[in-house]
């Protein structure tokens, strides 16, 4: 008889993909990759905040059906780093404490508000948001015990892990830095950058043409101060002219009148 060997768990596969894709549609694209980003900026001096965009996550050791691929994902506590996947148990056993959903038109409530829900509430999970852009709606859950309670108002309502505040504007999901700054899409980054070059730009042309006004006011002060010189040096040659004629009048007197002769008596 053959006994068929059991796999280890150092035998089990673990894929790198659900088979998936990661957006629906644009809109849904852009609000992922705002949220992934805007995180990744905001805790970028901290190595040991990680980070991630629909990575599946698999939090049970030897059971590679247990999984979930959040839209964003935050560990608080893990290094930063590429992973193809994350699995708790080489993580030091964290689990991600904030997860993103952004609903599509292929998903239903079903599965993001009660087998979501329920994956993330027994896997430990602190925080869950999620945000339907077709029927603008934006609801959250925060742990309590062993479950994940509702958020009554979400409007305003500020991550305690995160810091970060969120609200909705004319059916559009807008989240805040804790410096009261908000997050941007790369294209809205992208505009940011060119104004602030234009800003540098214009900033460099007024100190330039500041430099050349200094620069004009110096040229005419030296040549001002060229000018005076010359004036001076003309009054002080036209000076000594004066006085070499004075001095040669004086010396031509002196002969005439050591020969005998006064001038004064060829008055006409």
């Amino acid at each position: 008889m053959v006994q068929q060997l059991q796999p280890t768990t150092d035998d089990i596969f673990y894929p790198e993909s659900d088979g998936k894709p990661l957006a629906d549609n644009t809109l849904q694209f852009e609000l992922i990759t705002t949220i992934k980003f805007g995180l990744e900026a905001q805790f970028k001096d901290d190595p040991n905040v990680f980070v991630a965009g629909d990575l599946l996550w698999y939090p049970v050791q030897g059971q590679p059906k247990i999984n979930q691929a959040p839209d964003v994902m935050v560990v608080i506590g893990r290094p930063k780093g590429h992973r193809p996947s994350y699995k708790t148990w080489v993580e030091d056993n964290l689990n991600p404490q904030v997860t993103f959903e952004i609903a599509s038109h292929t998903n239903t409530i079903k599965e993001l508000e009660e087998d979501k829900l329920k994956f993330y509430q027994t896997h430990g999970v602190e925080e869950y948001y999620l945000f339907d852009p077709n029927r603008t709606k934006l609801k959250g859950w925060l742990r309590s015990s062993e479950t994940l309670e509702p958020i009554p108002q979400m409007l305003g309502w500020v991550s305690p892990r995160l810091g970060i505040t969120f609200d909705l504007v004319e059916s559009e999901l807008l989240l805040y830095y804790p410096n009261g700054e908000p997050f941007a899409t790369y294209l809205e980054i992208i505009e940011l950058k060119d104004i602030a070059q234009q800003q540098r730009d214009i900033a460099q042309q007024q100190r330039d043409i500041a430099q050349q006004q200094v620069e004009q006011e110096r040229l005419e002060k030296e040549q001002a101060q060229e000018a005076l010189e010359q004036q001076r040096l003309e009054k002080a040659q036209a000076q000594e002219a004066l006085e070499l004629e004075r001095s040669r009048m004086k010396a031509l007197l002196e002969q005439l009148q050591a020969k005998g002769i006064n001038p004064e008596d060829f008055e006409l």
